[in-house]
């Protein structure tokens, strides 16, 4: 089976100044003509008001940031580097910041600045069907009244947090983009939990086709799911260092009230690396589970050949003894001379089988 085509993009890089206008920077080998046009959202708020819309090129070169009141900006597809480096300026982020924003291959991390933080995380799918997981990388810049958000294609990931503003007298209008940082993380690790939970699904339905008759079809579906694994393991790693980071908040991005709250998804993220290495303990241990059966199933089939062949030893031992051409030998001219050579050797396999099958030789289930 193909591995989803987010799974399968090649690594990119993207110049660090001097981006041409309308440069393109696109993911793997896909057409970068297929891909859908980038999109800016904005939702700007206070405890009162909200007010929501969408971004062009142009409205973000004659944009004027309103300091008094806290706005999120979320841009949908990161292959347009010029729009990149235009919200970049607006909102004076360094060069190294737009790069990793156009790399989408970054592990997460963060990085600290006077006057924002900078980081990078994993938003992870999983398709039943291959038994895979795909993800897209999800880029958040948190300034003091500010939130910038940059998603590889638009998935509707962050519509319950919208929902939430959208709200008439919601109480997260009343906190600052600090919480709403932490919402959207909180979400992207709440995903971790959902796919989590698929894989651990189909690695419990995979261990009862293994009990019962093991397949190379199983044998690929193990790979399928500790790829998964795998995966899911190298975004969460280094995602718990980053929101452990955030907690000590050296910067004071994070107001005191929404400290609780960060260490609640630093738990999250402690349980979700436990849950996952007893994933993969069982999916180890459904290989061994396959390596035993697979020989057991060989050994089997070794034996039967064995048992057959034994029984015919015998009968090609008689066969060659009375088969040599001497003159004279016992029953050569004897009338039931063949009958009795027969006999012998039907009366010897007789017992073989009975020998066999007093020992178990002749079940499978032995």
């Amino acid at each position: 089976m193909k591995k989803p085509r987010l799974l399968r993009r090649k690594k990119h890089r993207v110049s660090k100044i001097g981006l041409p206008p309308g440069a393109l920077v696109y993911i793997g080998d896909a057409d970068p003509k297929s891909l859908a046009k980038p999109k800016v959202s904005k939702i700007i708020y206070d405890g009162s008001e909200l007010v929501e819309g969408e971004l062009s090129i142009e409205d973000i070169a004659n944009y004027k940031r309103d300091d008094t009141k806290k706005i999120w900006l979320n841009v949908h597809g990161v292959h347009d580097a010029q729009l990149i480096k235009q919200v970049g300026d607006l909102f004076q982020l360094h060069p190294l910041v737009i790069e990793d924003i156009l790399n989408t291959e970054q592990r997460p991390k963060i990085d600290e600045f006077d006057d924002y933080i900078f980081l990078e995380t994993r938003l992870f799918y999983y398709h039943a069907e291959s038994m895979s997981t795909s993800s897209e990388q999800i880029s958040l810049v948190l300034g003091h009244n500010f939130l910038l958000t940059f998603q590889e294609r638009s998935t509707g990931a962050f519509e319950p947090i919208r929902e939430r503003l959208r709200a008439t007298r919601a109480p997260i209008r009343d906190l600052g983009v600090d919480y709403l940082a932490y919402a959207l993380l909180d979400s992207i690790v709440d995903r971790y939990f959902s796919v989590l939970e698929e894989v651990s699904d189909a690695s419990e339905t995979l261990e009862e086709k293994l009990f019962k008759s093991p397949t190379n079809a199983e044998l690929h579906s193990i790979h399928q799911l500790k790829h998964s694994s795998i995966e899911l393991r190298r975004a969460v790693w280094p995602l718990r260092e980053v929101i452990n980071s955030l907690t000590r908040n050296e910067k004071s991005f994070f107001k005191p009230a929404t400290m609780p709250y960060l260490r609640d998804v630093y738990d999250h993220t402690v349980s979700f690396i436990e849950s996952l290495e007893s994933i993969r303990d069982t999916l180890s241990g459904m290989m061994d589970i396959y390596m035993a059966s697979v020989s057991q199933r060989v050994n089997l089939e070794l034996r039967a050949l064995t048992v057959v062949a034994m029984l015919f030893m015998p009968a090609t031992l008689i066969a060659g003894i009375f088969g040599m051409n001497f003159e004279h030998m016992p029953w050569i001219d004897h009338y039931n001379g063949f009958w009795y050579a027969v006999t012998i050797m039907t009366g010897i396999a007789m017992v073989m089988v009975l020998i066999f099958w007093r020992r178990q030789w002749l079940s499978s289930k032995s």
